[in-house]
């Protein structure tokens, strides 16, 4: 797995994946993650994403999504549609909710 290093809006994070739609779509999932209850086992209430958000910050996403193999700020990274990356999130948490209901 190569390292990426991602940044839109108030993110900046590196993450280790496949290739870079994969990297940009973990990172779009731990954003959404502040706001939308993505696992049951570990919801958040709102008071304590309140309390993680004033100690952390809140992580807000851009327009695009900026990935590069070669560090932050670079002219040369890829820049993938942040809505449509949302949008293909949104499609792999579909998949995965009825999955889970086949299992169960």
């Amino acid at each position: 797995m190569a390292k990426y290093y991602i940044q839109s809006g108030t993110v900046r994070t590196v993450v280790a994946a496949d290739d870079q739609e994969k990297a940009a779509l973990w990172t779009v999932h731990k954003t959404m993650q502040q706001v939308v209850p993505v696992y049951d086992d570990v919801e958040l209430t709102a008071d304590e994403k309140n309390d993680v958000a004033l100690v952390q910050g809140i992580m807000v996403l851009g327009n695009t999504v900026k990935v590069s193999e070669r560090g932050f700020d670079r002219d040369d990274a890829e820049e993938l549609d942040t809505f449509e990356l949302i949008a293909h999130w949104h499609q792999l948490m579909i998949a995965l909710a009825r999955l889970e209901d086949l299992l169960n």
